[in-house]
This record gives structure tokens, C-alpha cells and sequence, in this order.
């Protein structure tokens, strides 16, 4: 069965990258762990918060793979301990978000449980600029316009009278 692009009008020009963008959000896992908000802070700040509870800084990892930023956390199992009930998680996870072309990753803490991720997106000029439009080029395999012929005795420049 063939896919019904959303992209395929001849007047979408170039937005290939946001289709493949659209096919990894597709493809990320619906696992609900860790839980996770996304706020915004300002017109181009966001952050993201992941509920992270018994994860350390050492059992996190956050990286950014071709335009997706990913949070992974694998913990440790001790040994030596011993769980008469064990209802916190200690699975290892990775939560992935797609990213707009551009987006930066202003940075991340780890604070009373919570992962903080801050993101930004520089503001974007708009700019107006005028292409100019040049005639035909002549190439090796085009014939070149005819050109008057002077007589073989005339210079194009000659300004004396006869």
C-alpha cells in the first residue's frame, strides 16, 4: 500500500526534511515512561521536564542524533540491597523529541527528581531579496546572433571623413 504524502504538491518545493521529520515522530515509542511536560517560556524558549525519580546525573544521557534530541537513563542495579516492595521503576528508558531545523539546546540540570531541558530557537530575520533576471547566455552549441560586417578596409572607431 502506497503512503499519501502531505508534501507532494509541485508547490512544496524542499520539504523533503519535514516529511522525514513527520515519519520519525511516526516511528517513536508511545512508551508512557517516563512521563514528561513541555512548557514555553518565551517566544522562542521551550523546556522540556522529564519525571526522572531515583535517576542520578551519571545514569543520564542526553545527546542529539540528526535533528532529535534523546534522553536516556539506565540505572544501576544494587546488589545489595534487598526489596520487600519494589513500586519505583529502575528500568532504563529512552524518550525521543524531534527538533525543528535550528532549535538549540540551551542546556539541562537535574534537580529533586526532575530533568530540565531548555531549548531555543534564535529569532529569524525576514528578509526581501531581488534576483536578477539575465538574458540568454550563449554556450558552444547555441549559433551567436549576427553581427553587421564592415568592410574589410573600415575600423569600427574610425571617425575620419572621407
Amino acid at each position: 500500500m502506497s503512503r499519501l504524502s502531505l508534501f507532494n504538491s509541485p508547490l512544496l518545493l524542499g520539504f523533503e526534511p519535514f516529511e522525514r521529520a513527520l515519519d520519525r515522530v511516526n516511528k517513536i515509542s508511545s512508551d508512557g515512561y517516563p512521563p514528561y511536560n513541555i512548557e514555553q517560556l518565551g517566544e522562542n524558549e521551550l523546556r522540556i521536564t522529564l519525571a526522572v525519580a531515583g535517576f542520578t546525573m551519571a545514569d543520564l544521557t542526553i545527546t542529539i542524533e540528526d535533528n532529535q534530541l534523546v534522553v536516556r537513563g539506565k540505572q544501576t542495579d544494587d546488589g545489595q540491597r534487598v526489596y520487600l516492595h519494589r513500586g519505583i521503576a529502575a528500568r532504563q528508558f529512552q524518550r525521543s523529541f524531534v527538533l525543528a531545523e535550528g532549535i538549540e539546546v540551551r542546556g539541562a540540570w537535574l534537580e529533586n527528581g526532575l530533568l530540565h531541558v531548555d531549548l531555543v530557537r534564535p529569532t529569524v530575520e525576514a528578509r526581501v531579496r531581488t534576483v536578477p533576471i539575465r538574458g540568454p547566455e550563449p554556450d558552444a552549441d547555441r549559433p551567436r546572433p549576427l553581427r553587421a560586417r564592415l568592410p574589410d578596409n573600415a575600423s569600427p572607431r574610425d571617425n575620419s571623413t572621407a
